[in-house]
């Protein structure tokens, strides 16, 4: 038996589109019902940065530090600016000499709570305040310059769908999920009668991805033989 040898499969914007139609038992009939379409999909990957289903977004960015100032841009062009931190650590250089250290995140009120904030020092801590051109503060306050260096893993915001013929950023196994998510947001306007069911069917594949987008480690369990008896 041959196989095709083949693992090109990536459907087109109008591919998933017609898909998530068919499931509606629908039929793409006009310029106006893709231009919806696409629009529903636009929106629903904005769910999707909501609730932290593109891990495959993850970038890291850099910022070098100045002494006495706290806060500092992440990025301000639109389609690279982080939709979240996920983690950040600063990188202190003496010589030829380099350590990493983690920062702790700070919530807002954590951050306006410090009495303090322009104390000086090697920074610990760390408020994302989520403005449209987000920003990072750091406390303590650089006590130095240009022998810290900030680091964040960051997620970006994906790639709309903006043409029919456009494919799209994300990998192979997110497939189901796209398409299925797709077709229950088509059916609340067009098809209401399966939205119930196309609901269950999309919740099914998002927790499905979601549990394959997560970060996984090594889990080593040592058994605790102090009370063992030999006797």
């Amino acid at each position: 038996m041959a196989t095709s040898n083949s693992k090109n499969f990536e459907p087109d914007v109008a591919e998933y589109i017609e898909e998530a139609y068919e499931r509606c038992g629908l039929e793409l009939r006009t310029g106006y019902d893709l231009k919806s379409a696409t629009r529903s999909l636009n929106i629903m990957l904005a769910e999707w940065a909501n609730r932290g289903l593109n891990q495959w977004t993850v970038t890291e960015k850099t910022v070098a530090m100045v002494k006495s100032s706290a806060t500092y841009n992440i990025d301000s062009t639109n389609s690279t600016a982080p939709i979240d931190v996920l983690d950040v650590y600063i990188r202190e250089t003496i010589g030829t000499e380099t350590t990493d250290i983690p920062l702790s995140r700070l919530s807002r009120a954590q951050y306006s709570h410090i009495t303090n904030k322009s104390s000086e020092g090697k920074p610990n801590q760390f408020f994302i305040n989520k403005q449209l051109t987000p920003t990072i503060t750091v406390y303590p306050v650089p006590d130095k310059s240009s022998t810290y260096t900030l680091y964040l893993n960051v997620l970006t915001r994906m790639d709309d769908a903006d043409s029919a013929t456009n494919t799209m950023d994300m990998p192979f196994r997110f497939f189901p999920c796209l398409t299925a998510g797709l077709a229950y947001y088509i059916s609340m306007k067009r098809a209401p009668q399966l939205t119930g069911q196309l609901k269950a069917i999309y919740d099914e594949e998002f927790d499905r991805a979601l549990s394959q987008d997560e970060d996984r480690s090594s889990f080593t369990i040592s058994p605790d033989l102090r009370n063992y008896n030999n006797a």
